[in-house]
């Protein structure tokens, strides 16, 4: 859903997405505006992204124009979403202009507002050229494409300009706007945002929040960006290792034009080499998985994804070794034993929820079950709440939103932001086959929630591989203890069929044998997972 549109002066406009993963895109975006355009359905009213969105503006310090759309929809009510605008923005109802993008009603109106309301840049044309990079992508063919907001001076063809974080010097090959396509223009001006291409050959020397100044004449770099923190982890493997190497350079081709993915190498013994990716969200990991497929039709196996933990050491050995007493954990093999460790933390979100009052029994049940403090509750109108709850991320990561949507038949909205790290009492969790554990299926759990999810992973297991000429004993354990059992029957001949009548004894040595036979079996036969087994278990746990 779209939420918002700013509207950098003599640039045209740059739409940002509502949803929480493209959170850090929004305020990129921000960083080159001078005002906004907030942008509300008269159908849907308010959503939490909506109030993420705004927050983001009124922090930057930026005009807000409120518009209400879709006021041509047959069930729009523009006077009900006024007074939310009112109550959760403090923003006068008269303020509001109502609109239909659709027909063109008062679309002159907003024109109007953007031009009495949204300031003019604070910039100098006499002073030095300094430019901050929001955003950049990557052109096969003309090499980075750096978006830029200009603070001051100008800026040409041919010209040399060098950046602040690389120190490296380059030679500008072509400047433009955006209108919101790329239109090649002379020159650029301080104050207005544009494009700019210099022969980079690489994604990361146009790094996002960098500051470009023009050779032999230095400025004070711009403030820039807090890098993007991935919030989920997930291991990718190629479905035939075979394809690693087209995997491997899809891969390096996507993540060209997003930054902020992180890779980096994973091997695992029954899904071969692959990478531990980190990305924004659980949207944004589905959104790079479905590129993958539909841009270099790679089928891959996607873990389960997990969030960072982290771990106050105790072990004066561990602290030498990692040269840090408080170390992040994001693979669970790495997930270090209680006996070395003080305390884990685990991180936590403070989750938005807004919702038609008819469901907020179901939803505090929901946030009960996925161990959320409720932290405030307001109505925003007669009808509608606003509920505030601090989340642990590993509960509402895989299919919170969701269910969610289930349980309100699709009207709620959610919306999250970063609160930090918190003690919990966790454990690390491993599915053992005939005593064997198997790496790719080893989670980190809370201990309230282990017999349970180890239960559920053990049937799912018990369905998910095939019978074998030996019985397959399926284990969950924490540490030596196993809280978890499931038993996948062995294959069994009849040896008893051609005994008719005769001695006990004679059956009792044919039983034997057999049973005998089963258990060398056992103990040298190798129990491979399939791969759609994987799938299989690593969904979600269902909420009972």
């Amino acid at each position: 859903m779209w939420t918002m549109e700013k509207v950098p002066l003599q640039t045209g406009y740059l739409k940002s997405q509502g949803h929480v993963d493209f959170n850090y895109e929004v305020s990129r975006s921000l960083a080159a505006c001078q005002g906004v355009i907030l942008v509300v359905d008269a159908n849907e009213g308010i959503q939490a992204q909506t109030v993420a969105n705004f927050f983001l503006a009124f922090e930057a310090q930026l005009s807000i124009i409120p518009v209400i759309n879709k006021i041509d929809l047959k069930n729009a009510n523009p006077e009900r979403v006024e007074k939310q605008i009112e109550k959760v923005f403090d923003i006068p109802r008269e303020n509001c202009i109502r609109i239909s993008a659709k027909l063109g009603t008062n679309v002159e109106l907003v024109l109007q507002e953007v031009i009495a309301k949204i300031p003019p840049p604070c910039v100098k044309r006499g002073d030095r050229f300094k430019a901050l990079v929001f955003d950049s992508t990557f052109d096969h063919y003309r090499g980075v494409v750096a978006n830029i907001a200009l603070f001051g001076g100008e800026i040409y063809k041919g010209q040399k300009i060098v950046s602040a974080h690389t120190k490296k010097s380059y030679e500008v090959n072509e400047v433009g706007i955006l209108t919101p396509e790329e239109q090649p223009a002379n020159k650029l001006y301080a104050g207005q945002v544009g494009y700019l291409i210099a022969g980079m050959k690489d994604v990361e020397e146009a790094q996002i929040g960098d500051t470009f100044y023009l050779q032999k004449q230095p400025v004070e770099p711009l403030p820039g960006f807090k890098s993007a923190k991935p919030m989920v982890f997930a291991g990718m493997y190629p479905m035939d290792q075979s394809e690693y190497n087209n995997l491997k350079s899809a891969v390096e081709k996507l993540t060209l034009n997003d930054s902020s993915v992180t890779v980096n190498r994973d091997s695992s013994p029954a899904l071969g080499a692959g990478w531990r990716l980190g990305f924004l969200g659980l949207l944004h990991m589905e959104v790079f998985n479905q590129r993958l497929e539909q841009e270099y039709n790679a089928s891959v196996i996607l873990t389960v994804p997990t969030v960072p933990y982290k771990a106050v050491l105790s072990s004066p050995k561990l602290i030498k070794e990692y040269r840090n007493e408080v170390i992040t954990v994001v693979n669970p093999m790495e997930f270090p034993e209680k006996s070395q460790v003080s305390e884990y933390l685990e991180p936590m979100v403070l989750g938005t929820i807004i919702t038609p009052d008819d469901h907020i029994g179901k939803i505090m049940s929901l946030c009960q079950v996925r161990r959320a403090v409720q932290k405030s509750m307001v109505y925003i109108d007669e009808h509608r709440v606003m509920l505030k709850y601090l989340f642990p991320l590993n509960e509402i990561v895989v299919d919170f939103y969701d269910s969610l949507k289930s349980l309100s038949s699709g009207y709620a909205s959610f919306d999250y932001e970063e609160a930090g790290y918190q003690p919990a009492d966790l454990v690390k969790m491993e599915i053992l086959l005939n005593g064997r554990p198997v790496e790719e299926l080893t989670t980190i759990v809370h201990k309230e929630k282990a017999y349970s999810t180890a239960k559920v992973m053990c049937e799912r297991l018990r369905n998910s591989i095939p019978r074998q000429l030996f019985e397959v004993a399926i284990q969950a354990s924490i540490g030596s203890k196993i809280i978890a059992r499931e038993t996948v029957k062995a294959y069994r001949k009849n040896v008893l069929a051609k005994c008719y009548g005769g001695d006990i004894t004679r059956k009792m040595k044919l039983l034997k044998r057999q049973a005998e036979g089963k258990k060398k079996m056992r103990s040298i036969g190798n129990v491979d997972v399939p791969k759609d087994a994987f799938i299989n278990v690593l969904k979600r746990t269902p909420d009972k």
